[in-house]
């Protein structure tokens, strides 16, 4: 059986995107993870998880949380790199 680990490793995510992901969506970081990992499978699915970060970067700002923003604008900076959107 895989584990959390195996599957975020397989689709080359971190900890703190699929957080990101879970937060988005209120449910649990393990949900989060198997989501996820469909997601980047697909053009479609990068474009929503990279939609779904930028969102949450542009309301911890609005909000006032600077860490929150920055941890946030890290993480999507490193998963657009990782998985860059083909047009």
């Amino acid at each position: 059986m895989l584990s959390i680990r195996d599957c975020l490793d397989y689709c080359d995510l971190t900890d703190d995107e699929i957080a990101l992901f879970a937060e988005h969506e209120g449910i649990p970081d393990a949900a989060a993870a198997q989501v996820v990992c469909g997601m980047v499978q697909t053009p479609e699915g990068v474009l929503m998880l990279t939609n779904y970060m930028q969102d949450l970067v542009a309301r911890a700002t609005e909000r006032g949380e600077t860490d929150r923003a920055e941890r946030a604008k890290s993480a999507c900076a490193r998963f657009m790199a990782d998985h860059p959107l083909t047009h």
